[in-house]
């Protein structure tokens, strides 16, 4: 038996090692905070506390698995492709910024058709800020071929995001990235197990009678997370239709606590990735409001 503590290489090393035949515990790293915050740590000590874990009970370094390779190779398209859309956002603030502070303003659109409007920079600026402008176009052009790549993983190679994108609001992007960062749906007894595995779920500190209200873990796959709460605000926009999750979002954020809007955010988002686990495990057809339908069919 081999355990090992998760982080950049550990994926490859637990598939070679357990080529050779060994059993490998890969750590959770949240788990381990009696070997991070020691005060003598050490390579030595490191190990030999995970081998102790490992010997007494393996449940205590709440072990976690890896995905495939193939669902890893896959994944970096999406991965490469969120890159891309961060450094068009950077570049897009950049020439606003630099714009604004000359007392001028770029018109307001989306960071897509931001791209065309090189005739909106003034003049006294456009040669300035056209190498930028150039390298917005070619990142723009990058992100559109990704986007042709995402689209055909999910027709040819993942054919069961179909069902995932029954949801308004819910796309290629993040039905597939769905479909790979879980990539075994029967990895649950329970759909409602989803959430806490994607960080969705508050933290938790009782002790004796104080119980407080904190913050959401934000532990596994931070990126489809990401994309979970982007698809949560999509269904709590105006544009969004009327549906059973909408209402539910709407409900917390009308309790008008502070913060109420981003309680319900990451509250539908959950609600979202749990939805999202019970149709690909069942391939129901969606329906916006269940429990009516439930009554007509009675």
């Amino acid at each position: 038996m081999i355990a090992l503590e998760v982080g950049t290489h550990s994926r490859w090393v637990s598939q070679m090692l357990s080529e050779f035949g060994h059993e490998v515990i890969v750590a959770n790293a949240r788990e381990l905070r009696a070997i991070t915050g020691s005060d003598r740590k050490s390579d030595r000590v490191d190990a030999e506390k995970l081998a102790r874990y490992a010997r007494v009970d393996r449940r205590i370094l709440r072990p976690i698995k890896h995905r495939g390779e193939e669902a890893q190779v896959d994944l970096v398209v999406l991965r490469a492709r969120g890159v891309l859309v961060k450094t068009r956002t950077q570049l897009v603030n950049s020439v606003r910024g630099v714009v604004k502070s000359f007392g001028y303003r770029m018109p307001n659109c989306s960071t897509e058709r931001f791209v065309k409007l090189n005739n909106e920079v003034p003049e006294k600026l456009r040669e300035h800020l056209a190498g930028l402008m150039e390298v917005l176009e070619h990142v723009q052009k990058q992100i559109e071929e990704y986007d042709q790549r995402v689209e055909k993983l999910a027709k040819e190679k993942y054919p069961e995001t179909t069902v995932l994108r029954q949801i308004w609001g819910v796309g290629e992007i993040t039905s597939v990235s769905y479909v790979l960062t879980i990539e075994d749906k029967g990895r649950f007894e329970k759909s409602r197990d989803v959430g806490p595995y994607l960080g969705l779920r508050p933290r938790r500190s009782q002790s004796s009678e104080s119980d407080p209200e904190l913050r959401i873990t934000k532990a596994g796959d931070c990126f489809l997370r990401s994309l979970l709460v982007e698809c949560a605000q999509r269904i709590l926009s105006k544009k969004g239709p009327d549906t059973a999750l909408k209402q539910f979002g709407l409900r917390i954020e009308a309790r008008g606590k502070k913060k109420a809007k981003k309680r319900a955010i990451v509250a539908v988002a959950r609600k979202l990735a749990v939805l999202l686990h019970k149709l690909w495990v069942t391939g129901e057809v969606y329906e916006p409001f269940p429990e009516t339908t439930v009554r007509k069919a009675a």
